[in-house]
């Protein structure tokens, strides 16, 4: 990000306004994220509240005397957006509320974004939890992924829903819920170590090979 702009915002077409992302761990928000969304946004006349494909909610159209104020008021934390890291885990409700959720992937996703949301990588990362093979969480195109199943949980990496787009891999399944979150730390080691800098997980498999990555991790 530009050193000129204020911090924990996105300068927007316009190159005049931004937008910040607030942090919602897997989708979720309280009624009290809610109000100060709502308030902040009247304040200071922010045009445009836009949910995005990460379950988050962008404000867009701020000026920059007024970022740091907003960020203030929000007393949220920032979503990563543009940093090469890992930006977020999405999830779907799972067995919290779903009649077809197998697994608790609401649980796995706020472990997994305590765990390793903002670490460091060679490009960005977003993570995919489902609590079902239908696959609400969109596993299968994250960089990493995992699906719930009556026999335990699947993870698959490198996919992408990017210009172009591309199917994880599957790494390994039949996995408790302490093995997925094991593997997946250990997959981000792996890549952290071998990846070139802006090269994304599907473009590190592609060109390094699933079997090399099963070979050293499994």
């Amino acid at each position: 990000m530009n050193q000129d702009n204020p911090k924990g915002a996105i300068l927007q077409r316009d190159k005049k306004t931004y937008a910040i992302v607030p942090r919602t761990p897997a989708g979720l928000m309280t009624p009290d994220h809610l109000e100060a969304i709502a308030r902040v946004a009247r304040k200071y006349s922010v045009p445009i509240l836009k949910i995005t494909s990460g379950q988050r909610m962008a404000l867009v159209g701020i000026e920059k005397e007024d970022v740091d104020s907003l960020w203030a008021e929000l007393s949220m934390e920032v979503g990563e957006a543009t940093g090469l890291c890992v930006h977020y885990v999405q999830a779907c409700p799972g067995t919290a509320v779903c009649r077809l959720g197998q697994r608790d992937s609401l649980g796995l996703g706020l472990e997994l974004e305590k765990l390793y949301v903002g670490r460091e990588l060679p490009a960005k990362v977003k993570m995919g939890v489902s609590g079902c093979p239908m696959c609400c969480g969109e596993s299968w195109v994250r960089d990493v992924g995992f699906v719930g199943r009556k026999n335990g949980w699947s993870v698959m990496v490198g996919g992408s829903s990017a210009g172009r787009p591309r199917i994880g891999d599957l790494l390994a399944e039949e996995l408790t819920r302490e093995q997925a979150v094991d593997l997946a730390g250990r997959f981000l080691d792996y890549y952290a170590e071998h990846a070139p800098k802006r090269h994304r997980t599907a473009l590190f498999l592609e060109k390094h090979g699933i079997e090399a990555v099963k070979a050293a991790l499994l």
